[in-house]
Protein backbone atom coordinates (compact mmCIF):
# COMPACT_ATOMS: atom_id res chain seq x y z
CA UNK A 1 0.00 0.00 0.00
CA UNK A 2 3.33 2.20 0.84
CA UNK A 3 4.91 1.49 -1.78
CA UNK A 4 1.05 2.17 -4.28
CA UNK A 5 0.90 5.43 -2.65
CA UNK A 6 4.78 6.39 -3.12
CA UNK A 7 4.23 5.64 -7.03
CA UNK A 8 1.17 7.61 -7.09
CA UNK A 9 2.45 10.65 -5.41
CA UNK A 10 5.61 10.76 -7.85
CA UNK A 11 3.60 11.01 -10.77
CA UNK A 12 0.72 13.36 -9.60
CA UNK A 13 4.30 15.36 -8.21
CA UNK A 14 5.57 15.00 -12.24
CA UNK A 15 2.24 15.98 -13.43
CA UNK A 16 1.88 19.31 -10.85
CA UNK A 17 4.96 20.64 -12.29
CA UNK A 18 4.35 20.02 -15.99
CA UNK A 19 0.73 21.60 -15.62
CA UNK A 20 2.61 24.38 -13.66
CA UNK A 21 4.73 25.05 -16.59
CA UNK A 22 1.97 25.29 -19.17
CA UNK A 23 -0.79 26.65 -17.48
CA UNK A 24 -2.74 29.52 -19.17
CA UNK A 25 -1.93 32.95 -18.74
CA UNK A 26 1.65 31.90 -16.57
CA UNK A 27 4.19 34.57 -17.33
CA UNK A 28 6.23 33.23 -19.88
CA UNK A 29 9.70 33.42 -19.13
CA UNK A 30 12.39 35.31 -21.16
CA UNK A 31 14.48 32.62 -22.47
CA UNK A 32 16.63 35.03 -24.52
CA UNK A 33 18.40 36.18 -21.28
CA UNK A 34 21.74 35.10 -20.60
CA UNK A 35 20.45 34.63 -17.34
CA UNK A 36 17.49 32.43 -18.08
CA UNK A 37 18.65 28.58 -18.69
CA UNK A 38 15.40 27.07 -20.51
CA UNK A 39 15.36 23.67 -21.29
CA UNK A 40 12.47 22.13 -23.45
CA UNK A 41 11.26 18.39 -24.25
CA UNK A 42 9.35 17.28 -27.16
CA UNK A 43 8.10 13.28 -27.02
CA UNK A 44 7.46 11.47 -30.36
CA UNK A 45 3.89 10.14 -30.63
CA UNK A 46 3.81 9.01 -26.94
CA UNK A 47 2.89 10.65 -23.63
CA UNK A 48 5.18 12.33 -20.36
CA UNK A 49 3.36 9.98 -18.34
CA UNK A 50 4.03 6.43 -19.97
CA UNK A 51 5.70 5.14 -16.44
CA UNK A 52 8.49 4.45 -18.96
CA UNK A 53 10.68 6.48 -21.47
CA UNK A 54 9.47 9.12 -22.18
CA UNK A 55 8.51 9.84 -18.29
CA UNK A 56 12.48 8.73 -17.31
CA UNK A 57 13.63 11.51 -20.05
CA UNK A 58 11.63 13.66 -18.58
CA UNK A 59 12.79 13.06 -15.44
CA UNK A 60 16.65 13.90 -16.08
CA UNK A 61 14.88 17.26 -17.28
CA UNK A 62 13.03 17.95 -14.32
CA UNK A 63 16.67 16.95 -12.18
CA UNK A 64 18.10 19.65 -14.57
CA UNK A 65 15.33 21.79 -13.26
CA UNK A 66 15.89 20.66 -9.28
CA UNK A 67 19.91 20.97 -9.61
CA UNK A 68 21.14 23.79 -12.36
CA UNK A 69 17.90 26.27 -11.66
CA UNK A 70 16.18 25.50 -15.82
CA UNK A 71 13.09 26.55 -16.71
CA UNK A 72 11.42 23.66 -18.03
CA UNK A 73 8.79 22.43 -20.45
CA UNK A 74 7.28 19.87 -22.44
CA UNK A 75 5.36 19.39 -25.65
CA UNK A 76 4.04 15.91 -26.71
CA UNK A 77 3.49 15.00 -30.39
CA UNK A 78 0.54 14.33 -31.27
CA UNK A 79 1.25 14.08 -35.03
CA UNK A 80 4.57 12.91 -36.58
CA UNK A 81 3.74 15.80 -38.88
CA UNK A 82 4.18 18.10 -35.94
CA UNK A 83 7.97 17.42 -35.30
CA UNK A 84 9.76 20.44 -36.89
CA UNK A 85 6.62 22.93 -35.33
CA UNK A 86 7.64 21.35 -31.89
CA UNK A 87 11.07 21.41 -32.07
CA UNK A 88 10.59 25.29 -33.50
CA UNK A 89 8.29 26.42 -30.64
CA UNK A 90 11.13 25.76 -28.37
CA UNK A 91 13.72 26.94 -30.29
CA UNK A 92 11.90 30.17 -31.54
CA UNK A 93 11.28 31.76 -27.70
CA UNK A 94 15.54 31.36 -27.50
CA UNK A 95 15.28 27.72 -25.21
CA UNK A 96 19.00 26.88 -24.69
CA UNK A 97 18.57 23.13 -24.92
CA UNK A 98 15.81 21.40 -26.41
CA UNK A 99 15.57 17.08 -25.79
CA UNK A 100 14.04 15.16 -28.65
CA UNK A 101 12.94 12.03 -27.10
CA UNK A 102 12.93 9.29 -29.57
CA UNK A 103 14.40 7.44 -32.78
CA UNK A 104 11.46 9.20 -35.27
CA UNK A 105 12.47 12.59 -34.16
CA UNK A 106 16.11 11.98 -35.35
CA UNK A 107 15.67 13.73 -38.80
CA UNK A 108 13.77 16.54 -37.30
CA UNK A 109 16.14 17.31 -34.59
CA UNK A 110 19.31 17.14 -37.18
CA UNK A 111 17.34 20.14 -39.26
CA UNK A 112 16.96 22.24 -36.51
CA UNK A 113 20.20 21.65 -34.87
CA UNK A 114 21.51 23.01 -38.56
CA UNK A 115 19.06 25.71 -38.69
CA UNK A 116 19.93 26.73 -34.91
CA UNK A 117 23.22 26.76 -33.97
CA UNK A 118 23.19 28.52 -31.25
CA UNK A 119 20.97 25.77 -29.09
CA UNK A 120 21.85 22.70 -27.89
CA UNK A 121 19.88 19.74 -29.04
CA UNK A 122 19.64 16.17 -27.30
CA UNK A 123 18.69 13.51 -29.25
CA UNK A 124 17.51 10.41 -27.21
CA UNK A 125 18.21 7.46 -28.92
CA UNK A 126 19.10 9.11 -31.82
CA UNK A 127 22.37 7.49 -33.27
CA UNK A 128 24.45 10.07 -35.34
CA UNK A 129 25.80 9.07 -38.65
CA UNK A 130 27.40 12.64 -38.99
CA UNK A 131 29.78 11.81 -36.42
CA UNK A 132 31.62 8.73 -37.76
CA UNK A 133 31.73 10.04 -41.46
CA UNK A 134 35.18 11.63 -43.06
CA UNK A 135 32.87 14.62 -44.00
CA UNK A 136 33.92 17.41 -41.31
CA UNK A 137 31.45 19.94 -43.30
CA UNK A 138 28.07 17.96 -42.02
CA UNK A 139 29.26 17.91 -38.40
CA UNK A 140 27.14 19.64 -36.10
CA UNK A 141 28.92 20.96 -32.62
CA UNK A 142 25.39 21.75 -31.11
CA UNK A 143 23.72 18.23 -30.89
CA UNK A 144 24.63 14.72 -28.95
CA UNK A 145 22.79 11.69 -29.69
CA UNK A 146 21.96 9.67 -26.13
CA UNK A 147 22.02 6.42 -27.16
CA UNK A 148 22.27 3.02 -25.11
CA UNK A 149 23.58 -0.44 -25.79
CA UNK A 150 19.84 -1.88 -25.46
CA UNK A 151 20.85 -5.19 -26.83
CA UNK A 152 23.04 -5.73 -23.51
CA UNK A 153 20.13 -4.12 -20.92
CA UNK A 154 18.06 -7.48 -22.93
CA UNK A 155 20.89 -9.73 -23.10
CA UNK A 156 20.59 -9.51 -19.21
CA UNK A 157 16.95 -9.93 -18.62
CA UNK A 158 16.93 -13.02 -20.99
CA UNK A 159 19.67 -14.69 -19.53
CA UNK A 160 17.47 -14.26 -16.15
CA UNK A 161 14.39 -15.48 -17.85
CA UNK A 162 16.23 -18.23 -19.09
CA UNK A 163 17.25 -19.12 -15.74
CA UNK A 164 14.01 -18.47 -13.69
CA UNK A 165 11.62 -20.48 -16.30
CA UNK A 166 9.95 -23.53 -14.94
CA UNK A 167 8.48 -24.58 -18.06
CA UNK A 168 11.41 -23.88 -20.71
CA UNK A 169 9.11 -21.08 -22.33
CA UNK A 170 9.52 -17.50 -22.30
CA UNK A 171 8.06 -14.50 -24.02
CA UNK A 172 9.00 -10.76 -25.38
CA UNK A 173 5.99 -8.07 -26.32
CA UNK A 174 7.55 -5.17 -28.26
CA UNK A 175 6.83 -2.33 -30.24
CA UNK A 176 7.41 -1.82 -33.73
CA UNK A 177 11.02 -3.32 -34.68
CA UNK A 178 11.58 -1.00 -37.50
CA UNK A 179 12.92 1.16 -34.44
CA UNK A 180 16.51 -0.05 -33.59
CA UNK A 181 16.67 0.48 -29.90
CA UNK A 182 13.14 -1.65 -29.66
CA UNK A 183 14.62 -4.54 -32.36
CA UNK A 184 18.06 -4.65 -30.16
CA UNK A 185 15.84 -5.19 -26.70
CA UNK A 186 14.25 -8.15 -27.89
CA UNK A 187 17.07 -9.60 -30.30
CA UNK A 188 19.65 -8.99 -27.29
CA UNK A 189 16.80 -11.03 -24.91
CA UNK A 190 16.65 -13.82 -27.17
CA UNK A 191 20.42 -13.94 -27.19
CA UNK A 192 20.57 -13.52 -23.81
CA UNK A 193 18.07 -17.06 -23.42
CA UNK A 194 20.09 -19.01 -25.94
CA UNK A 195 23.14 -18.59 -23.98
CA UNK A 196 21.80 -19.91 -20.93
CA UNK A 197 19.66 -22.48 -22.81
CA UNK A 198 20.23 -23.01 -26.31
CA UNK A 199 16.82 -24.86 -26.60
CA UNK A 200 14.70 -22.52 -24.76
CA UNK A 201 11.36 -21.90 -26.35
CA UNK A 202 10.89 -18.28 -26.94
CA UNK A 203 7.70 -15.92 -28.51
CA UNK A 204 8.93 -12.71 -29.47
CA UNK A 205 5.95 -10.48 -31.03
CA UNK A 206 6.63 -6.78 -32.45
CA UNK A 207 3.82 -4.26 -33.12
CA UNK A 208 4.37 -3.92 -36.49
CA UNK A 209 0.80 -4.36 -38.13
CA UNK A 210 0.38 -0.41 -36.97
CA UNK A 211 1.37 2.80 -37.78
CA UNK A 212 4.10 4.75 -35.65
CA UNK A 213 1.20 6.59 -34.16
CA UNK A 214 -0.35 3.17 -32.26
CA UNK A 215 2.90 1.07 -32.20
CA UNK A 216 3.83 2.46 -28.52
CA UNK A 217 0.45 3.67 -27.32
CA UNK A 218 -1.33 -0.22 -27.28
CA UNK A 219 -1.63 -1.29 -23.78
CA UNK A 220 -4.52 -3.58 -25.08
CA UNK A 221 -2.77 -5.40 -27.50
CA UNK A 222 0.35 -5.63 -25.89
CA UNK A 223 -1.87 -7.35 -22.71
CA UNK A 224 -3.71 -9.32 -25.56
CA UNK A 225 -0.59 -10.62 -26.90
CA UNK A 226 0.86 -11.17 -23.31
CA UNK A 227 -1.69 -13.20 -22.65
CA UNK A 228 -1.99 -15.71 -26.17
CA UNK A 229 1.62 -16.39 -24.83
CA UNK A 230 0.94 -17.21 -20.58
CA UNK A 231 -1.69 -19.47 -22.65
CA UNK A 232 1.17 -21.01 -24.29
CA UNK A 233 3.22 -21.74 -21.52
CA UNK A 234 5.23 -18.73 -21.54
CA UNK A 235 5.83 -18.20 -17.58
CA UNK A 236 8.37 -15.31 -17.98
CA UNK A 237 7.84 -12.11 -20.55
CA UNK A 238 9.26 -9.40 -21.64
CA UNK A 239 7.36 -6.22 -22.55
CA UNK A 240 9.19 -3.08 -23.92
CA UNK A 241 7.89 -0.11 -25.90
CA UNK A 242 5.89 2.29 -23.85
CA UNK A 243 2.33 1.74 -23.00
CA UNK A 244 2.08 -1.36 -25.53
CA UNK A 245 4.88 -2.74 -23.33
CA UNK A 246 3.38 -1.83 -20.46
CA UNK A 247 0.35 -3.69 -21.39
CA UNK A 248 2.19 -7.23 -21.39
CA UNK A 249 3.79 -6.39 -18.05
CA UNK A 250 0.98 -5.81 -16.22
CA UNK A 251 -1.12 -8.50 -17.87
CA UNK A 252 1.54 -11.33 -17.31
CA UNK A 253 1.75 -10.09 -13.83
CA UNK A 254 -2.31 -10.71 -13.21
CA UNK A 255 -1.57 -14.19 -14.65
CA UNK A 256 0.91 -14.83 -11.59
CA UNK A 257 4.12 -15.29 -14.23
CA UNK A 258 7.00 -13.04 -13.84
CA UNK A 259 6.92 -9.96 -15.69
CA UNK A 260 10.15 -7.74 -16.86
CA UNK A 261 9.95 -3.68 -17.32
CA UNK A 262 11.76 -2.05 -19.85
CA UNK A 263 13.91 1.46 -19.63
CA UNK A 264 13.70 1.79 -15.92
CA UNK A 265 12.90 0.36 -12.60
CA UNK A 266 9.12 -0.31 -13.27
CA UNK A 267 8.76 -1.70 -9.86
CA UNK A 268 8.35 2.05 -8.82
CA UNK A 269 5.79 2.80 -11.81
CA UNK A 270 4.28 0.17 -12.82
CA UNK A 271 2.15 -0.68 -8.85
CA UNK A 272 -0.21 -3.30 -10.66
CA UNK A 273 2.79 -5.32 -11.96
CA UNK A 274 5.01 -4.36 -9.19
CA UNK A 275 4.61 -7.65 -6.82
CA UNK A 276 5.28 -10.10 -9.88
CA UNK A 277 7.52 -7.86 -11.34
CA UNK A 278 10.98 -10.38 -11.91
CA UNK A 279 13.44 -7.12 -12.64
CA UNK A 280 13.25 -4.09 -15.65
CA UNK A 281 16.08 -3.89 -18.44
CA UNK A 282 17.08 -0.64 -18.01
CA UNK A 283 18.60 2.29 -19.92
CA UNK A 284 20.02 5.15 -17.32
CA UNK A 285 18.05 7.62 -19.04
CA UNK A 286 17.23 10.26 -16.65
CA UNK A 287 20.91 10.15 -15.36
CA UNK A 288 22.10 10.52 -18.85
CA UNK A 289 19.43 13.16 -19.84
CA UNK A 290 20.65 15.27 -16.70
CA UNK A 291 24.77 15.06 -17.28
CA UNK A 292 23.63 16.26 -20.99
CA UNK A 293 21.80 18.99 -20.09
CA UNK A 294 24.44 19.98 -17.55
CA UNK A 295 27.28 19.48 -20.10
CA UNK A 296 25.34 22.21 -22.49
CA UNK A 297 24.84 24.44 -19.76
CA UNK A 298 28.70 24.27 -18.53
CA UNK A 299 29.75 24.70 -22.54
CA UNK A 300 27.85 27.76 -22.65
CA UNK A 301 29.13 29.46 -19.37
CA UNK A 302 32.65 28.68 -20.82
CA UNK A 303 33.43 25.78 -18.16
CA UNK A 304 33.60 22.89 -20.86
CA UNK A 305 33.17 21.36 -24.33
CA UNK A 306 29.53 19.75 -25.34
CA UNK A 307 29.93 16.70 -25.84
CA UNK A 308 28.87 16.42 -29.99
CA UNK A 309 28.39 13.29 -31.98
CA UNK A 310 26.85 10.07 -29.74
CA UNK A 311 27.18 9.71 -25.85
CA UNK A 312 27.23 6.57 -24.79
CA UNK A 313 24.30 6.02 -21.82
CA UNK A 314 24.79 2.87 -18.97
CA UNK A 315 22.13 -0.20 -19.35
CA UNK A 316 22.04 -2.38 -16.55
CA UNK A 317 19.46 -4.91 -14.78
CA UNK A 318 16.54 -4.22 -11.88
CA UNK A 319 16.62 -5.31 -8.07
CA UNK A 320 14.51 -8.12 -7.43
CA UNK A 321 12.47 -6.22 -4.96
CA UNK A 322 9.57 -8.42 -4.06
CA UNK A 323 10.49 -11.61 -5.23
CA UNK A 324 14.29 -11.54 -4.14
CA UNK A 325 13.80 -14.38 -2.27
CA UNK A 326 12.46 -16.65 -5.18
CA UNK A 327 15.73 -16.14 -7.35
CA UNK A 328 18.09 -18.45 -5.88
CA UNK A 329 21.75 -17.63 -4.79
CA UNK A 330 23.44 -19.57 -7.84
CA UNK A 331 21.29 -17.36 -10.35
CA UNK A 332 22.46 -14.46 -8.70
CA UNK A 333 25.80 -15.06 -9.00
CA UNK A 334 25.57 -16.52 -12.99
CA UNK A 335 23.91 -13.02 -13.50
CA UNK A 336 26.50 -10.52 -11.69
CA UNK A 337 29.22 -12.59 -14.08
CA UNK A 338 27.46 -12.00 -16.65
CA UNK A 339 26.77 -8.68 -16.31
CA UNK A 340 30.30 -7.73 -15.53
CA UNK A 341 31.59 -10.01 -18.79
CA UNK A 342 29.08 -7.58 -20.59
CA UNK A 343 30.28 -4.71 -19.75
CA UNK A 344 34.06 -5.43 -19.86
CA UNK A 345 33.52 -6.73 -23.54
CA UNK A 346 34.24 -10.25 -22.64
CA UNK A 347 31.00 -11.18 -23.61
CA UNK A 348 29.40 -9.77 -27.26
CA UNK A 349 25.41 -10.23 -27.37
CA UNK A 350 26.34 -10.42 -31.52
CA UNK A 351 23.13 -8.55 -32.09
CA UNK A 352 23.70 -5.38 -35.17
CA UNK A 353 22.97 -2.05 -34.33
CA UNK A 354 19.73 -2.52 -36.52
CA UNK A 355 17.76 -4.99 -38.17
CA UNK A 356 19.17 -6.40 -41.05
Amino acid sequence: MVRALQASLVIVIVAAFALAACAPGAQAPDCSKPETFCVGLVTDVGKIDDKSFNQSTWEGVKQAEKELGAIVKYIETIDAKDYDKNIASFADEGYDVIVTVGFGLGEATIAAAQKYPKTYFIGVDQFQAWAIDDDKGNDLPNLAGLIFPEDQAGFLVGALAAMMTKTGKIGGVFGTDAVPPVWRFGEGYRAGAKYINPNIEIFIVYHNDVGFDKTFTDPEWGAATANSMVDKGADVIFGGGGKTGNGAVIATAQRGQYAIGVDTDQYYTLPEAAPRLLTSAMKLLTPGTFELIKAAKDAQQGKGTFPAGNYLGKVGYAPFHDLDKEVPAEVKTKMESIYQMVLNGTLQTNVPPAKP
